[in-house]
């Protein structure tokens, strides 16, 4: 099982894959910086990858406050979950499409607010176990 995270200053979404690692679902959205409960949900999930989204710039860079934030969590992050594998992964768009799709689906901001770095946490999951497998 993979699971995903998707940080922010406020609050953190968390998506899981299930077991044959087809398709991503939200799980739950924690108070940032929430390391612990994200680890609690890994160890329940008996996850053997966590991806956590790494802001990164349309040009590709990430260079940037969030993407420094994206990078200190995971610091934090990593001794909680070990030996689990901690990936950073390229989340560009995913907040915007996920807001999208929620707006889509006739969900107010306002009332998105709550599962939108869920909806995040999805796509970047979904991505990730979309992509081909890397080339040896």
């Amino acid at each position: 099982m993979v699971v995903a995270v998707d940080v922010g200053t406020v609050r953190v979404g968390v998506a899981a894959s299930d077991p044959h690692r087809v398709l991503a679902s939200p799980v739950e959205t924690v108070a940032a910086p929430g390391h612990r409960r994200v680890a609690q949900l890994v160890a329940e999930r008996e996850a053997v990858l966590v991806v956590v989204g790494l802001p990164t710039s349309l040009s590709g860079r990430a260079a940037s406050a969030s993407a420094d934030m994206a990078r200190a969590w995971v610091d934090r992050f990593r001794p909680l979950v070990a030996p689990v594998e901690v990936r950073l992964v390229d989340e560009r768009l995913t907040t915007v499409s996920a807001t999208a799709a929620l707006r889509a689906s006739g969900r107010s901001a306002k009332r998105s607010r709550a599962v939108v770095d869920q909806a995040a946490a999805v796509a970047l999951l979904q991505a990730v176990l979309d992509a081909p497998p890397p080339r040896p």
